[in-house]
């Protein structure tokens, strides 16, 4: 951790459940209000969803289509990112990255790292994986940063892939190599 990184014994990072849906539900919604050219979804959007929506996300099991995990701190969930796993034969080889989100009263105490770090160790074990990939909207210096520090490059920028307010905004498309040494400490 960085000198600005604080953990304390309360701090958690783990993989949500069902039971979690509230919570993770009402996280993803704030952060797509507050923060709306990171995501392609809207607060809209996805507070349309059913709870029930929300609960499948989480499903537990080792071969589901999406893993979740989530930050705590002593207040609760303070961040979530996930995982889509490729179900085609052909790029079964690949995972999308998605959700990436920290609350702004826990920002700058290693959450976001702790997260792209715990999803890249769950992509580890899950065999026949060898690559995630995200996109950043072009501009979110500091989300690039992080992924690059957990081990991702870019490779090529998307332009005009989202619309907000009148403008369209590119995307950067980043990839890992999961087993390229040394990307799991960051």
């Amino acid at each position: 951790m960085s000198g600005s990184e604080q953990k304390t014994a309360t701090d958690v990072v783990r993989r949500l459940v069902p039971a979690d849906a509230v919570a993770y539900r009402a996280r993803m919604l704030d952060a797509y209000e507050r923060h709306r050219s990171a995501f392609t979804s809207t607060a809209a959007e996805r507070g349309a969803l059913p709870l029930r929506w929300w609960e499948e996300r989480l499903a537990p099991g080792d071969d589901t289509a999406d893993v979740v995990y989530g930050a705590f701190d002593a207040g609760g969930l303070v961040g979530a990112a996930g995982l889509s796993f490729e179900r085609r034969e052909r790029a079964r080889h690949k995972a999308t990255l998605f959700g990436m989100s920290v609350a702004e009263s826990a920002r700058q105490a290693g959450f976001g790292r702790r997260l792209v770090l715990a999803l890249l160790d769950h992509a580890r074990q899950r065999p026949g994986l060898r690559l995630v990939q995200l996109t950043v909207t072009e501009g979110n210096d500091a989300a690039q940063r992080l992924y690059e520090r957990c081990g991702f490059r870019p490779f090529g920028v998307e332009p005009l892939a989202i619309a907000l307010d009148g403008q369209l905004l590119g995307k950067v498309h980043m990839w890992c190599d999961l087993l390229q040494p040394g990307h799991s400490q960051g």
